[in-house]
């Protein structure tokens, strides 16, 4: 026994030392410690004969087309679907999908799910777990590359993924239905700020924070206001700008965006409203009245209406 756990340790060891340089640490120690563990149990006295075919079983840090295969532990799973809301009138999608915890927690809560993953052994294992839950119905399994998935219809996107793999899907995130939510596990995604983020300290050993996005409406560009002409920038959700009221310009001040409500402040009046498409309306809150407002786009900004 002890020969043997000598072999796993110098092999599981030159695996550490050989891997992909640019995974995270912690990954890379998750990997190595269950590499070792599947060597002691495989070691530990197979019989001579051969032995019928066992489904395929997923093993924690195999490698795949875009990342290796880590599991969210399920109380983050929990915790993600707990912080984009999802309910029955949700459609969530998982890119990178693994063994399908994510589409299966979403598929318990009543909602629409949709898992995508490039190895189609996973996709099979994902569609058995499916099976044994009970939501084979709502929650389905595609094989395919997560960066040419079709996610415009998603109402949450729930991720485990690498900082790199979201910056690639940014744009994409970014052309979603304004509301869309975005929750992912550890990892941010590259020169966004979140809208929240909570940490799970109890019963999480590794990758425990949850970050939430909201997809914002792309408002950058120049409005026709009924008291002047109003200029916005955009960067994700927060906004600045001018107003021009009366031949004087005036900054624009706490400018932002939660999907497609705005709020922003300028000479003393507050105006909140809800956009669609190139028009908005809402209320604006002055000194001593509030009134109703109502603005056309005119000319949009330039690119997609973000900047980082």
């Amino acid at each position: 026994m002890h020969k043997r756990a000598a072999i796993c340790y110098y092999l599981a060891s030159s695996f550490y030392c050989g891997f992909r340089m640019n995974m995270e640490t912690e990954i890379r120690q998750i990997v190595v410690r269950s590499l070792f563990a599947a060597c002691l149990a495989l070691g530990a006295g197979m019989p001579a004969a051969q032995t019928p075919a066992t489904p395929y079983e997923p093993m924690v840090g195999q490698d795949g087309k875009d990342v290796v295969w880590v599991p969210t532990q399920e109380v983050i799973v929990e915790k993600m679907l707990d912080v984009a809301r999802v309910t029955p009138e949700d459609f969530v999608i998982d890119l990178g999908s693994g063994d399908g915890r994510n589409v299966i927690g979403a598929a318990k809560r009543g909602a629409r799910a949709l898992g995508v993953e490039y190895n189609a052994d996973l996709v099979e294992y994902s569609r058995r777990m499916a099976a044994a839950a009970g939501v084979s119905e709502r929650a389905l399994f595609v094989q395919g590359d997560m960066y040419a998935a079709d996610i415009s219809q998603a109402t949450v996107l729930a991720l485990f993924l690498l900082n790199e793999n979201l910056r690639k899907l940014l744009p994409k995130f970014l052309d979603l239905k304004p509301g869309t939510r975005i929750v992912t596990n550890t990892y941010e995604i590259p020169g966004w700020n979140a809208d929240a983020s909570e940490t799970v300290r109890e019963s999480c050993t590794s990758f425990c924070i949850v970050f939430l996005y909201v997809v914002p409406a792309k408002v950058a560009g120049a409005w026709r206001m009924p008291e002047g002409d109003l200029t916005l920038e955009q960067s994700f959700q927060r906004l600045t700008g001018t107003f021009n009221i009366g031949g004087v310009s005036v900054p624009i001040e706490n400018g932002r965006l939660n999907g497609a409500e705005i709020r922003f402040s300028a000479n003393g009046v507050e105006y909140a409203g809800r956009i669609d498409g190139d028009t908005m309306e809402g209320t604006a809150k002055g000194r001593t009245a509030s009134t109703v407002w109502r603005g056309m786009r005119v000319t949009a900004g330039a690119g997609s209406g973000f900047k980082a």
